[in-house]
């Protein structure tokens, strides 16, 4: 099977992970990467409307990998796809990120952002991370996506719903399995470091740490805890559909007053 994939990131068109699943997937698609030419991570999907945004060739090992552009995960999909690529491609991954995408931080994330804006697109699209900030080998994490982007260019998606993928950052042989999950529950208990700079200005860094609030195995952090490959279908229709009907009851033309409002 031959299809067309555009590949993005968050993490810059020069991170280890991008470059691994571009390897893998040019082993049966093309590929076009398009991706921010630097650090885009927690940007969620921001796009670029004040300043103008460049794309240009950028080479790796000597040889032409792709656009890099001076913008978000959504601005360079969106150059990608309106301008860049000679026709739409058939699919679009984000990733490999070197991090985890699950529960809350899916709502931060510019690798799901990328995919997201894939499918406001229309396309079919996917987003992949390694769960590690550390040290990390990103081959079975590419072969694993190349192996999923062909089931899904085979069964397609639903329009508006993408894959976010999360692959335990363990060996091979310690993977437990493939879980179908849902976004877990959760929220980060952060707060704000204060230091000074060396001329004594204060500053402030954020830390914090992740407090699950879910623990159902058929969540996605439980499920990348018990190392077992995470696959969530989302999608951005927010609106709360049960508060949607009890509203219904509120009689909300009673708060109009006599001027009309």
């Amino acid at each position: 099977m031959s299809f067309h994939v555009l590949i993005s990131n968050d993490d810059g068109i020069d991170a280890p992970g991008i470059y691994a699943l571009a390897c893998e997937m040019k082993k049966i698609a093309e590929v076009t990467v398009v991706a921010p030419d630097k650090q885009q991570s927690a940007v969620g999907h921001a796009i670029t409307m004040n300043y103008p945004l460049r794309a240009v060739p950028f080479t790796k090992n000597g040889g032409f990998f792709g656009h890099a552009v001076d913008g978000t995960p959504a601005d360079a999909v969106k150059l990608g796809v309106r301008f860049l690529l000679k026709r739409p491609p058939d699919l679009l991954i984000s990733g490999i990120n070197h991090g985890s995408n699950t529960a809350i931080n899916i709502l931060y994330s510019g690798t799901v952002s990328a995919a997201t804006e894939g499918t406001v697109l229309g396309i079919p699209s996917m987003a992949v991370s390694l769960t590690t900030h550390g040290p990390a080998d990103f081959t079975y994490a590419a072969q694993f996506a190349a192996r999923l982007a062909s089931r899904v260019v085979a069964e397609g998606l639903p329009q508006g719903t993408l894959l976010n993928v999360n692959v335990p950052a363990v060996p091979p042989s310690a993977i437990a399995g493939v879980r179908v999950t849902r976004q877990g529950r959760s929220n980060w208990d952060d707060t704000f470091d204060v230091r000074r700079d060396p001329a004594g200005r204060e500053y402030f860094w954020l830390t914090g740490r992740m407090d699950i609030k879910d623990t159902d195995p058929d969540t996605d952090q439980i499920a990348v805890r018990d190392n077992f490959i995470s696959i969530t279908p989302i999608h951005y229709e927010l609106t709360d559909i049960a508060m949607f009907s009890r509203m219904k009851k509120w009689s909300l033309d009673e708060l109009l007053n006599s001027n009309g409002l």
